[in-house]
């Protein structure tokens, strides 16, 4: 028997459709019917890939007597966070400042009005030190809301009077700034592992592109050995797919040796772009390896049938975390024979101990690469059961994905990556796009019914522009100005440089989210922010990057004060200190191409093509009848070169 679930385009509430529990979707009939019947509204939210929400629902969701217990005494709502980020980021709020934790399964408790007044994140099905079994906090809600209803309601009402938004002051990112952030994030770099702080560990993807290009502007050897260091750790650690590439969502220790397996499509975009960018500066053929590999998961394995990009692979092989990518020294020599079984024990760090759970090791990489060894085990692998996917298309992180195949295919001469960045592009704009404005998701081509919020505005649109540099298609220039013009119409606050994360005729929640931070994903107005000044240094509206700059400043005192979780608007501050570089190639030649491709400053941009054609390369002749590369910083640009070596020699200039 399926529950009001059932018809959902999230595969995650599909997860629960079966459930005995009687779920409703996120809907104003299921706070309807919390008022008629005067009970309480249950909110859980999770996502698809997430371990512990499989975990709390095979030991609670399924269970016929929680399930009859919530079903008597509370109207019971499931969320993918993933399809309404709005809808997450303010109950996380409230679940961090009452439980001074937040994750994933969340579980709230609200009044019929949507107000919070209990929150916390997953609970086991018995008592465990420290922590109520779920049935427990079921009954204890239930008496309350039963015996002292005024007062949870008075309470609630408070809750959401402590959450209610407020603006940052303006704070200028200045050059004291940027370099006070390096000298921040020294302070938080583990010298021991690479990364930032103690397990568990993040790939800390935007700080990382922050630190490269602050290297390049100033030569910081400080900036360019945390980002070098952490990413060749990453790289070689159980966080990253030894066999198939990608990498998994965090590791649960502080070495990166155990992930938490789930591979989601953001951080991979994200990495990607980081691997590309430190390969063309390196020199690294790791580095270089490592983007090559990333790319080709991404269109391999998280590829759709429609075109775009999956949101995810799940931690759980038939619900055994990481079955899928585990080995024991027996099972190599089963795969290989016992002498290269061995050699493959040494190279990936396999043991009889075991690094991870009964006996087995995840694999790292503590040796020079074998291919050949690798693709025998990998062909092996792919054998086992597969974790499950998330085959939904998420806008924002689809326009992550656009951004890095389109760059990392014209980095590494790949137009199969550019293609498939094309088509992702091209699904977004059919489907996703309605009447002006972006939904949020669609699945197997059918869109599904959440507006998007700034994040896919912001995401999408830089993908757009980054297809644009990648192609000389000024047709994804203009979709992406389009989207610009609709965030800033509608997402602007009422102070200059202040954006919602919703639009100005969205959904009405008790709060209206506006989150600057940058955690996994680039925060809503730093991604705008990041958009803006890439459109107007391709010829958009110097408008544009007013706006940027506007965004910035109102998110100077985050950038100084917590820069781990200001990556990506330290990143914008670093393209708007250099000026960004303007590098304009007009007329047929790969060869200037590829160099501009290769010697660009992270936060340039790339042009190519016939004179006119773009808006970049507006009045920009050829040079006595050939081609020629125009480099320009802060819009004043030098005299054309026609060589690769002067090209190479201009851009140097701009580190």
């Amino acid at each position: 028997m399926t529950n009001r679930l059932a018809s959902s385009t999230s595969p995650y509430l599909l997860q629960h459709a079966e459930n005995p529990v009687h779920w409703w979707p996120w809907s104003p009939e299921a706070f309807r019917e919390a008022r008629e019947r005067g009970v309480p509204v249950l909110l859980s939210v999770g996502y698809a890939a997430c371990h512990w929400c499989h975990v709390m629902a095979h030991e609670s969701f399924e269970d016929e007597a929680t399930a009859a217990y919530m079903n008597e005494h509370f109207v019971s709502v499931k969320v993918d966070r993933e399809e309404r980020p709005d809808v997450d980021a303010v109950y996380m709020a409230v679940t961090q400042a009452l439980s001074g934790q937040g994750g994933w399964p969340m579980t709230c408790f609200l009044t019929p009005d949507g107000e919070p007044f209990y929150a916390g994140t997953y609970y086991p099905p018995t008592p465990h030190p420290g922590m109520p079994s779920f049935r427990q906090v079921l009954e204890a809600i239930a008496h309350a809301w039963r015996e002292q209803g005024d007062e949870v309601r008075e309470s609630a009402a408070g809750i959401v009077a402590q959450l209610a938004f407020q603006p940052l002051p303006r704070s200028t990112v200045d050059e004291e700034v940027l370099s006070g952030a390096v000298v921040s994030l020294l302070g938080h770099f583990d010298r021991t592992n690479a990364g930032f702080g103690g397990a568990p560990k993040f790939p800390p993807s935007m700080v990382l592109e922050f630190l490269l290009r602050h290297h390049e502007r100033t030569g910081s050897v400080q900036a360019l050995s945390m980002a070098r260091a952490t990413c060749a750790a990453m790289a070689d650690g159980g966080l990253y797919d030894q066999l198939a590439g990608g990498f998994a969502r965090y590791s649960v220790d502080a070495a990166w040796v155990v992930p938490h397996f789930e591979k989601m499509l953001y951080d991979n975009a994200l990495l990607l772009r980081a691997y590309t960018h430190l390969s063309r500066r390196d020199d690294d053929p790791r580095a270089a390896q490592v983007a090559r590999e990333t790319a080709e998961f991404l269109v391999r394995d998280l590829g759709t049938a429609e075109g775009g990009f999956a949101a995810s692979l799940d931690a759980d092989t038939e619900g055994v975390e990481g079955a899928t990518y585990v080995w024991t020294p027996a099972q190599l020599v089963q795969v290989l024979g016992l002498a290269n079984g061995v050699r493959a024990a040494e190279l990936y760090g396999v043991t009889d101990e075991g690094t991870f759970e009964h006996g087995t090791s995840t694999l790292r990489m503590l040796g020079t690469p074998d291919p050949e060894i690798a693709a025998r085990l990998l062909e092996a692998r792919d054998r086992r059961p597969q974790p499950g996917r998330d085959d939904k298309v998420v806008t924002a992180w689809n326009g992550l994905a656009i951004a890095a195949l389109a760059e990392a295919g014209a980095v590494f001469g790949e137009p199969r990556w550019v293609e498939a960045a094309v088509r992702a592009a091209s699904l977004v704009l059919d489907v996703h796009l309605v009447d002006g404005r972006l939904l949020r998701t669609s699945r197997h081509g059918v869109a599904g019914t959440a507006a998007g919020v700034l994040e896919d505005y912001g995401c999408f649109a830089e993908g757009l522009l980054a297809l644009h540099q990648a192609t000389g298609d000024v047709t994804w220039f203009t979709a992406a100005c389009g989207l610009l013009d609709t965030a800033l119409a509608r997402f602007a606050g009422e102070e200059p440089g202040v954006y919602y994360d919703t639009a100005d005729d969205a959904e009405a929640l008790v709060q209206r989210p506006s989150d600057p931070s940058d955690n996994a994903t680039p925060s809503g107005a730093s991604s705008l922010a990041s958009a803006l000044v890439t459109a107007s240094v391709l010829g958009g509206p110097s408008a544009y990057r007013e706006a940027a700059e506007a965004a910035l400043g109102r998110a100077g005192l985050l950038a100084s004060r917590e820069p781990r979780f200001a990556g990506n608007w330290l990143s914008v501050a670093e393209a708007l200190a250099l000026g960004p570089v303007q590098v304009a190639v007009v007329g047929d030649a790969p060869e200037l191409v590829g160099a501009a491709w290769h010697g660009v400053h992270g936060g340039g941009v790339v042009v190519a093509g016939a004179p006119d054609s773009a808006p970049l390369l507006a009045d920009r002749p050829l040079v006595d009848g050939g081609a020629a590369a125009y480099v320009c910083r802060g819009y004043v640009c030098d005299r054309p070169v026609t060589s690769v070596a002067e090209l190479t020699a201009a851009l140097a200039v701009h580190r």
